[in-house]
């Protein structure tokens, strides 16, 4: 039996990422174990209602209940999100050096794990060429690039630890 999984699909990997790349502008920079971890929370939407918040992020709770439902589907169900994270990695990394490939984002920042938008013009072109998201989809992408964005990386209230995706132990 064939069994297709978009997390394991490099094209799809880099549909993925182009709309969460779409949301900046120019010069923009986003840590690349941040995309990988939005990229994990679209891929597994009823994941994101995992992610440890705040007393005071009550709002987002709502978002959250509100606008992405915990809908599980029962052929991805995932008992360990860490090892399907790990699995991932190649494709998204893959997907990033493609993307650099085509100009959209600078290649020598790939190096500082980093992602500087450096074509935004491109992008939009790409972006504009493929199917319309499901309203799902994009909720979870402005959740995102919008909440999570602004919240740090590193630390206890960062979204390594609060995700528990990365390790975040010995950051500094």
């Amino acid at each position: 039996m064939i069994v297709y999984n978009q997390a394991f699909d490099l094209y799809h990997t880099i549909f993925r990422i182009l709309h969460f790349l779409n949301k900046f502008e120019n010069d923009a920079v986003v840590e690349i174990e941040r995309i990988r971890i939005w990229d994990f929370y679209l891929l597994f939407p009823h994941k994101i209602h995992d992610i440890r918040l705040k007393q005071n992020e009550s709002d987002i709770r709502k978002i959250r209940k509100d606008f992405i439902k915990d809908s599980k589907n029962p052929y991805e169900q995932i008992n360990e999100n860490r090892k399907i994270f790990e699995k991932i990695k190649p494709y998204q990394l893959s997907a990033l050096n493609c993307i650099a490939s085509y100009g959209i984002i600078d290649k020598s920042s790939l190096n500082q794990q980093r992602i500087t938008i450096i074509n935004k013009n491109v992008l939009t072109e790409f972006v504009a060429n493929f199917e319309e998201l499901s309203p799902k989809e994009r909720n979870i992408i402005a959740l995102m690039t919008s909440h999570f964005y602004q919240m740090s990386l590193f630390g206890t209230d960062g979204l390594k630890n609060r995700t528990n995706l990365i390790e975040s132990k010995y950051d500094a």
